[in-house]
């Protein structure tokens, strides 16, 4: 089936205001929650993840403004990358509407997070670890005083496309609240995130009793793997074909990174599974650490059928350049 086009998935045409595309994702939203359908829930956890596949896009203006003109094949390759500047810098944008959440702060030494046992980092938002303990032992006190009792917490799951986890932007995910209402909440992505990592939203989970704090919302991040790109942690992988001419003798050809289409030197004799790297192109780096770099993994392409006189010419090239791939192997 076909994938839908996202102003449809939103019920709306393509002059549609940011306003109007916020009301439209909020009631969508409510109405296909996974939690809210019970009965139906993989159709809604599809129903609803195309939606917010396609207000991820519509709600950013330069999202938006490559979709209008080159529709999801612009978020295939540099496109959707978002904007970088100076080759390696990216930045988080913030969409309008939507709650701030300052990431400003995270737990660990780590530049943007702590490693869990799992090797994903987990983000916090909030004052550091220090500060979450201070807080529960005077949140327990009080509560033995006052009848005062913090909220519980709250999981959920966000599932975020490749790219956005690579160079960050913003996500939304929609709450179900104990009351049966819902909550939209903006959720910003730091760059470089991993799968199964956790961001914890201090404050966003259930209301204290008597007065007491409200707890947390910890998401477990989920990446959807990329069409071309592949990662190794902070490194990219992308394969790149290429000709039985090209290997033999070298060429310059294009390969797709996430700030768009370069031109790659293949030396003379390069061979299927050899990799060409491209230093810095890989995942940006955050603080003091370094970005990634992109390997672009070759794949001699050979042509499934020749004519007679290519054939001759291949058996004198056997015959005068005798090699032996396997010797040594076995």
């Amino acid at each position: 089936m076909p994938e839908r086009d996202f102003y449809e998935v939103l019920g709306l045409d393509r002059g549609a205001s940011a306003e109007d595309l916020k009301r439209a994702y909020r009631s969508l939203a409510r109405k296909h929650h996974p939690d809210l359908n019970p009965d139906d829930k993989p159709a809604a956890e599809k129903r609803f993840k195309e939606l917010q596949e396609a207000y991820d896009v519509l709600s950013d203006p330069e999202k938006r403004k490559l979709y209008d003109l080159y529709g999801k094949a612009a978020f295939e390759g540099a496109a959707a990358a978002g904007p970088r500047t100076g080759g390696a810098e990216w930045s988080a944008r913030q969409g309008p509407g939507f709650e701030n959440i300052d990431f400003s702060q995270f737990f660990g030494s780590a530049p943007g997070g702590r490693t869990s046992p799992g090797g994903a980092e987990d983000y916090d938002v909030g004052g550091g670890i220090f500060e979450e303990i201070l807080g529960r032992v005077r949140g327990g006190r009080r509560a033995g005083r006052g009848g005062q009792r913090g909220g519980r917490d709250v999981e959920s799951s966000l599932r975020i496309p490749f790219l956005t986890a690579v160079t960050g932007g913003e996500q939304p995910i929609v709450i179900a609240r104990p009351d049966g209402t819902t909550e939209t909440l903006s959720v910003k992505i730091p760059p470089g995130i991993e799968d199964g990592a956790k961001i914890r939203l201090r404050g966003k989970g259930n209301p204290g009793i008597g007065g007491g704090p409200p707890g947390s919302l910890v998401i477990t991040v989920q990446v959807d793997p990329h069409r071309s790109f592949r990662r190794e942690g902070k490194d990219l992988l992308v394969d790149l074909p290429i000709s039985v001419s090209e290997a033999i003798l070298g060429a310059r050809v294009d390969c797709l990174t996430l700030s768009g289409v370069k031109t790659m030197t293949i030396p003379p004799g390069s061979s299927s599974g050899q990799k060409l790297r491209l230093k810095g192109q890989g995942v940006p780096g955050r603080g003091d650490q370094p970005s990634g770099d992109l390997f672009a993994v070759l794949k001699v392409v050979v042509p499934k059928s020749i004519d007679e006189e290519s054939r001759r010419l291949i058996e004198q090239f056997a015959a005068r350049n005798p090699s032996d791939p396997r010797q040594g192997l076995w």
